[in-house]
This record gives structure tokens, sequence and C-alpha cells, in this order.
């Protein structure tokens, strides 16, 4: 499901932003200041809805932020579930050790905004039933397409992209990750994977305006998707195409927000039975603008302790080397770069960015098997502690400069630094 978002013009925030109510009150004001010699691209912020002097003072409406006369695209999600917002996001542009100052307007309903990020999910109950959009889905280990002879879910399941590139979940028991290619910062459309008479289709293998399909994921866990290590054998959370039962009794799948500058997706597979073991496996997937690259976080439920998690990095059209990158004191680089898309017809390079404090090095996976072709990276994980990483692709036809890995390297090197980066936030309220 998707919603769209357009820009409104300024002076409409403006004016709710310039109401005072006493005309001798001072806005609200605070303050961001990179604190990196680093200048940084769309960089999030986060605030807290405790961070808001006198919230409850303005009726329950809602914060704005203005720079420069100008309402900054943000989002107001509810993180915990109680109906209220209690995180304010956005992204900003900051030189290096750069500070800027904001000033925060009321607004009675949320303005919209052109979207920078999206999700789409679209399933159907039946082979002669058309698809409709979805929030999520459960699905039971007898409902893979093998079982109920047809394919329940547009594109496989949900897609979810920024304005440099898209991403796919292979919702159907495969838990795999696939990657879109985009040649245009815009959201690509809502058909994606659904043919004129309302019914899944392929249609996404072939180019169109905005990009294609690029990754051949086959019996892999494809860019960032997971498994387990266990007695030293790769476990395959889920099963291959081929099979018509999965060892997950259950998996639920939930837009958590779609916004126009964040969208977060989850994750939770019940019941994983695997090496006369049972767990409970919860992911949550989120992109926000600027980078080409989705975060995720891994939790595990029913560890043993000598489990490790596993990371994928799909080898499947790779003929050269991978590289191991320290870049600093928190992150790992694992990355791949050849015209690995399908058919070798295009340049790309892939990347892992690991978590240093986890790191445990990488293996490869068989070259046959339910796992296979795949590079692992070999994180430590507790039981119930989520693990968090990035997963990042960079097409010759979304930066033909992509077809050279030392620019790709370079690029991958500059997002985790970017990544690194701390801002603080200072608050000057009534202006003082």
């Amino acid at each position: 499901m998707k919603h769209s978002f357009w820009l409104v013009g300024s002076a409409v925030f403006l004016a709710c932003a310039c109401s005072p109510e006493t005309k001798e009150e001072k806005p609200l004001q605070f303050t961001v200041t990179n604190q990196a010699a680093l200048a940084l691209t769309d960089k999030p912020v986060t605030l807290k809805r405790g961070d808001f002097p006198d919230l409850e003072g303005h009726s329950g409406k809602l914060p704005l932020v203005i720079s420069a006369g100008d309402t900054i695209a943000t989002q107001w999600d509810d993180t915990d579930g109680d109906g209220k917002w209690d995180e304010l996001f956005f992204v900003t542009d900051l030189a290096a050790n750069d500070t800027k100052t904001y000033t925060v307007g009321w607004a009675e309903e949320a303005p919209e905004f052109a979207p920078r990020t999206s999700v789409r999910f679209g399933k159907r109950e039946g082979a002669d039933i058309p698809l409709h959009p979805a929030m999520g889905d459960t699905l039971p280990a007898d409902g893979l397409p093998k079982s109920v002879g047809y394919q329940p879910y547009q594109t496989d399941g949900p897609t979810w992209e920024n304005d440099k590139v898209g991403f796919r979940h292979y919702f159907d028991g495969r838990n795999a990750k696939d990657l879109f290619g985009k040649k245009t910062s815009a959201m690509s459309p809502e058909d994606v994977g659904i043919s004129s008479e309302g019914a899944v289709e392929d249609n996404y293998h072939v180019m169109h305006d905005w990009g294609r399909d690029i990754l051949a994921v086959g019996n892999s866990v494809g860019l960032g998707g997971v498994a387990l290590m266990i007695d030293g054998e790769p476990a395959r959370l889920g099963v291959t195409v081929n099979d018509a039962v999965n060892n997950v009794e259950e998996s639920v799948f939930q837009i958590v927000k779609e916004g126009p500058v964040r969208s977060v997706i989850q994750y939770n597979y019940n019941n994983w039975q695997t090496h006369e073991r049972s767990y409970d496996v919860q992911e949550v997937s989120t992109i926000w603008p600027g980078m080409y690259a989705y975060k995720n976080a891994v939790s595990v439920e029913g560890l043993q302790g000598d489990e490790t998690l596993l990371v994928g990095l799909v080898n499947i059209n790779n003929d050269r080397e991978i590289s191991e990158i320290e870049v600093n004191d928190e992150w790992v680089v694992l990355l791949t770069h050849d015209q690995q898309s399908y058919e070798k017809e295009w340049w790309l390079g892939m990347a892992l960015i690991l978590p240093k404090a986890v790191y445990e090095g990488y293996t490869e996976a068989p070259e046959e098997g339910p796992l296979s072709k795949t590079y692992l990276a070999k994180l430590a994980v507790e039981n119930g502690q989520p693990v968090e990483y990035f997963a990042a692709a960079g097409w010759e036809l979304s930066d033909e400069q992509f077809t050279d890995r030392e620019y790709f390297t370079g690029y991958i090197t500059n997002l985790v630094q970017q990544l690194s980066a701390k801002v603080a936030v200072n608050w000057e309220a009534n202006g003082e």
C-alpha cells in the first residue's frame, strides 16, 4: 500500500508557524550541529515527543520544522503503537562542522510532502481473485505457492525504495532479498508486478522508465538476507521455490510506517524449526532518502549459545574478488563489484556494512543446496538482542560512475562515514 505525498507551498505552513499565542512570544527554535569534519547529505534527525516544550499547550497540533522560510518534509511516527506520535523524523544537509537553526511551527493536521520513500505490498486470496493492496499478511507453513497452486503476493512479497534504489523481499517462504535498480528519483509505479487483469505478473525483469529487477538471487538469501550457522552448517530461514511446506510455522509481515522520508517494515518468523531446534526471528527494515542502501535489524529468540548470525551477499554472477574493508571503529564492509546483474549485463556494486563489534569474518556457502552461491558474513548474536547492519547497491544505470570499482568503494566508504557522523540537537526555548 502506498500513500501519495505532494509538496504544498511553504507559505501555508509559515502562516501556521507565525501565529503565536501572543505577539510578544518568540518562536520555539532548535539547532542541529554536525559534529564531524565531513559534509552530510540527507542526514537523519529524530526528535522525541518529550523534547518539545509545552507540546500539550498547542491543542494537539503537530509541530512543523521550518528552515529559511521553507517547511521541511517531516513525519510523525508512532513507534510504540499507543496511538500518539512519539518521534518526529526528517533529513537535512549539513556542511562540515555546520550548525543550522530551525523554527518550530504548528499545524492542525499533517501536511502532504513529495514522497522520497515508499512501500508496496499486494496480495490475493485465490488464483482468480485480483490483487489488492494490504498493510500486511500472515503466511502459514502450508500457504506456499507450491502448496496453494498460485503466487499470492505482488512481486513475491513487499518492495521498499527511496529516491536512489529499491529492494524486495520474497515473503513466499524463501525470505531472500532482491534488488531493483532505479533510473529515476521518482517512486516506481504501484502496478509493478500486476497484470492488466489484476493478477500476479513478472513484468519487472524487463526495462522500464523507472528501472527494473537486476539481481539473480537463486538459492542465496540475496542482498542482506539472514540465516544461522548451526553446528558449522548454514541453516536457511525458510525454504526454496521448489518446496511446498515451510520450516517456519507462521510468517507475519506488516508495514509499520510508510512516509515521505522514512518507511519501516517488519517480519516475524514464529517457530522456525531447524536442526531439531525452534527459533523466533524478527527483522525490521528501514529506509530513508539519499542512500543506495537500507538498514536491517535482526533479533533471534531461542538461541542455545552456539549459533552465529549469517548475513548474505549473493555471489551468483560475481567473478571478481570480495573486499573486506575496516572503515572505522564502528563498521566493517564486505564489498563485491562486477557485471553481476542478470546475464552479466551491467556493472553492479554490492556491499554489506556490518557492526565491527560483533563481526567474525565471512565464509562461503556451498555451490549447491538450499542455501548456496553466496558470501555469508558471520556476526555474534545474543538471545533477543537486535543486530543492525546496512545493505547497499550501486547500479551503473543509476550512476554511470558505478562502473568503476574504486568509485563504488569510495561511495560506500563515504556512506559509512556519513552513518557514523553524529549530530547534536539543542533547544532554544522562546528564542532564548
